[in-house]
């Protein structure tokens, strides 16, 4: 085999080896241990890709805030939970980008959701702010945002926001990073605690 032939074999076997991970709410649950009868607020839950999971395993004794400000969105979550039998989600029209934004009572919840939201918004700083805010002492923020590296999908490179620089607004808004969560190849994932 000449070694043209044999580099190509190699490049080969190193593309086929390569798998694609996209985010699995269900797994990255289970890695972040969230207990029965927890409070939680998924900021900017979309169509409730966290939520419906998360209620699912907080049971009814547990409460999900589905923060949005797009009606369709909490429109999506809520016909969701109907159909699947969850009456523990509560869908609330918020600006988060505001100080007080999502309308919550301070140290109401023991964790926040925030995946894929702060690449959106201009106003980084004050959502993690509210976030913070809205934890009980000892909360915990699951954050989630699109990797630098990889830009082959999602919003163009020039949106996405890196772990240093998002690390150096945590630490502005007195959270710290806790841990690092691996959740998918396009994105990294932080837990943040109060």
């Amino acid at each position: 085999m000449s070694s043209e032939n044999m580099t190509n074999e190699i490049e080969s076997s190193k593309v086929q080896s390569f798998t694609v991970k996209f985010i699995n709410p269900e797994a990255v649950i289970e890695k972040i241990d969230i207990p029965n009868g927890s409070v939680v607020a998924d900021f900017g839950c979309g169509s409730g890709y966290f939520s419906l999971p998360i209620a699912k395993k907080i049971g009814e004794q547990g409460v999900v805030y589905s923060l949005d400000i797009l009606p369709q969105s909490l429109e999506t979550v809520a016909s969701q939970a109907k159909t699947a039998g969850l009456t523990n989600i509560v869908t609330k029209r918020v600006n988060l980008e505001k100080a007080g934004g999502s309308r919550l009572p301070d140290a109401s919840c023991d964790w926040v959701i925030m995946k894929d939201m702060l690449f959106q918004n201009t106003n980084k700083k004050v959502i993690l702010e509210e976030g913070r805010r809205v934890l009980k002492d000892g909360g915990r923020i699951l954050l989630i945002e699109w990797n630098l590296e990889d830009a082959s999908i999602g919003p163009n490179k020039s949106l996405r926001i890196s772990k240093e620089a998002l690390t150096e607004l945590i630490q502005q808004t007195n959270l710290s990073v806790l841990q690092e969560v691996p959740v998918s190849n396009f994105h990294y994932g932080l837990i943040l605690v109060k």
